[in-house]
């Protein structure tokens, strides 16, 4: 398994730290986005979301993370239905409401992150 793995991963801290700011609620599910006719049991389970993913080397931390139920979770991985690209959209912009500036870049693994650190003035 290759060291950068555990930045990838959602430590327990940062998920404690997700699901608080989230108040235990899935974001989509909060505004109401694309809900079943009934009742799903997939909405009742939550997960820890990742807005850029592990496969694009997204980090885990509470910047790159939302709460998500697993309807929704899977709705906007499996991409299929078309949401995607509209769920990233409201995923990010949900972000930008707690860390303006955070950029894409800063919540990916970079090897060489250490060199591109601003220098003590």
């Amino acid at each position: 398994m290759p060291k950068y793995t555990k930045y990838l991963e959602f430590s327990q801290k940062e998920r404690t730290a997700i699901r608080e700011r989230d108040n235990y609620r899935c974001i989509f599910c909060q505004i109401g986005y694309e809900m079943p006719s009934t009742a799903v049991p997939e909405m009742d389970i939550t997960d820890i979301m990742h807005y850029i993913p592990r496969s694009s080397m997204g980090l885990g931390i509470r910047q790159n993370g939302a709460v998500g139920c697993r309807y929704h979770h899977h709705m906007m991985d499996n991409g299929s239905s078309g949401n995607r690209k509209e769920m990233l959209g409201m995923f990010r912009a949900y972000l930008d409401e707690f860390y303006p500036d955070f950029t894409d870049a800063e919540r990916k693994y970079d090897k060489w992150s250490f060199l591109k650190e601003k220098p003590y003035v």
